[in-house]
């Protein structure tokens, strides 16, 4: 039999602690992995036992033993208290949100939000009575002035999706935490290993695992991490509407948690090689990423992240619309998708344009979001050199 790995892993460095987080041989007859788990049922052996509700598990929605093994993981992994997993990362951020605002209640979100975030804040939260306001996301300590006696959380995310603004995380959380109120992060981007959310003040994080905890573009799972006084407010919402993640996704989750690591120190080395690359480009007006000396958040990056990763934006120089076609339509090696993460390079087109209401979104030219996976370096470089002379001759 296997021996069962060191329970504490805080001694341990963020590689081991992703190899052992959430993982008993021992209890699984020696099998490095915890085996998929699938079931609604859970059979009692008495009377006695089913009355009292003896036992871990009682049925499938409150959890198996390959969601245990993903959450107590991530639990660690993050210095949490605990830690719910949901189907997508929308969904936990609804389940964080709902475990934290009611009706009468005022929220405060970041203009740079994931664009379905504020989708959900707009269509449902203001529906049932929470009221809404988004901030410039460079507001630092100042959200103080935009905050009332009925505040009762923020939302921040860092760096801002698509546009890539670094918020003062400590500062807001300083501010909120004045006023008793909690602050929710969407961490995606960084995940723990480059941002570790609840030491910087976070009281509720979450992440899209779809990305790079998956990284094979294969799977939709969410994450919430809480602190000690707020995770029984996200467990219990948790409990409430029951959005279990699949147990075949949870298995997945765990496979890429072990290389997780690995593969972010590489997206990040390959993606701030890009972006530099894509600097020097005469067709680009300005590169959005918080890792370049010259970005305006890089300060705030330097100071509380331990790393980048992959994601970034890169802002053209005005060109036609058949002209930014021609560019991306003959690429090879960049796929045009919604998600990221994966070993695959992406980039898409976006413009803010259509949705921020607190700061107004001034480009010299279309935008494009890269993500940068893991195919050769120059390989990429060939395929977006080629796409630049297709738009110039466009």
């Amino acid at each position: 039999m296997s021996k069962t790995p060191p329970r504490d892993l805080g001694r341990f460095g963020a590689d081991t602690r992703l190899v052992l987080a959430g993982r008993d041989p021992g209890a699984q007859h020696g099998f490095v992995n915890t085996p998929i788990y699938r079931g609604s049922t859970v059979l009692y052996p008495t009377y006695d036992d089913i009355k009292h509700r003896r036992g871990r598990y009682n049925y499938g929605t409150s959890g198996t033993p390959t969601m245990d093994a993903l959450s107590e993981a991530w639990t660690e992994i993050a210095g949490a208290a605990g830690t719910v997993l949901t189907p997508s990362g929308l969904s936990a951020l609804t389940i964080a949100l709902m475990a934290v605002v009611s009706a009468g209640d005022h929220l405060l979100v970041t203009d740079s939000a994931y664009r379905p975030t504020r989708i959900f804040c707009d269509g449902v939260l203001s529906r049932y009575g929470v009221e809404v306001e988004y901030y410039d996301p460079l507001v630092g300590a100042g959200i103080a002035e935009l905050m009332r006696d009925n505040t009762k959380a923020v939302l921040v995310e860092a760096p801002g999706s698509q546009t890539f603004e670094m918020q003062d995380v400590p500062a807001i959380s300083d501010a909120m935490h004045a006023r008793g109120g909690a602050v929710i992060m969407d961490n995606t981007w960084a995940t723990p290993l480059l941002f570790p959310p609840h030491e910087r003040g976070v009281d509720i994080a979450v992440e899209a695992g779809t990305k790079y905890l998956s990284g094979g573009s294969d799977l939709l799972i969410g994450l919430v991490s809480a602190t000690e006084r707020w995770y029984p407010a996200i467990k219990r919402t948790y409990e409430h509407f029951a959005p279990c993640a699949g147990p075949e996704d949870i298995f997945l989750g765990l496979r890429g948690l072990r290389t997780m690591g690995l593969r972010l120190r590489e997206h990040g080395i390959r993606g701030l090689a890009m972006a530099e690359w894509l600097k020097a480009r005469p067709e680009v007006a300005r590169v959005l990423h918080p890792a370049l000396p010259d970005d305006p958040g890089h300060a705030i990056w330097r100071r509380d992240f331990l790393g980048a990763s992959g994601l970034f934006g890169v802002i053209l120089n005005p060109v036609s619309e058949d002209g930014l076609a021609a560019l991306l339509d003959g690429l090879e090696l960049f796929g045009m998708g919604f998600s990221w993460g994966g070993f695959e390079s992406l980039v898409i087109p976006f413009d803010p344009t259509l949705y921020r209401t607190a700061t107004r979104w001034q480009a010299e030219g279309p935008a494009l979001r890269f993500h940068i996976g893991l195919e050769d370096m120059e390989d990429l470089k060939a395929d977006l050199a080629a796409g630049f002379e297709r738009m110039a001759a466009a």
